[in-house]
């Protein structure tokens, strides 16, 4: 292959997980869900993995420490979130769950799941491991 058709396939991903969160954060808003799709995943994760400093938080999602303090921030004001102090280390925080947030996770995550479904649609099992296969090889040949 030339280097055109990389060029194709950089573009397809980078439009497809665009599309994706285009469509999901749609979805949020017509459902007058009360967080956002990046909030949703901070809210997942803590809820997943318990409680975690920031920045093991930021480097799960992707994100960097400004971004996920702006999301951090907004969710604490929503009372879904707290910052607790860590006792390990008092200059950082762990991030948590209120009883609030939890209750939040389980409510939405059924939701959730059906408008994930929706772009998965007519794939195969064999669809979804040849995909995840393609996908962690990209990864691992970029770390």
């Amino acid at each position: 292959m030339h280097e055109e058709p990389y060029g194709e396939y950089s573009f397809l991903l980078d439009r497809t997980a665009r599309r994706v969160k285009q469509f999901a954060q749609q979805r949020f808003k017509t459902l007058r869900f009360p967080v956002t799709v990046d909030q949703w995943l901070v809210m997942k994760n803590l809820y997943e993995k318990g409680a975690m400093k920031q920045n093991e938080l930021a480097e799960l999602l992707f994100k960097d420490n400004p971004t996920l303090t702006r999301i951090v921030d907004l969710l604490t004001e929503k009372k879904l979130v707290v910052r607790n102090p860590n006792l390990a280390d008092r200059r950082s925080f762990q991030l948590d769950l209120t009883k609030e947030g939890r209750r939040k996770v389980e409510q939405l995550r059924p939701k959730i799941q059906d408008i994930r479904l929706q772009a998965w649609e007519g794939l195969s099992e064999r669809d979804f491991q040849h995909f995840k296969k393609v996908l962690n090889t990209i990864y691992k040949n970029l770390g």
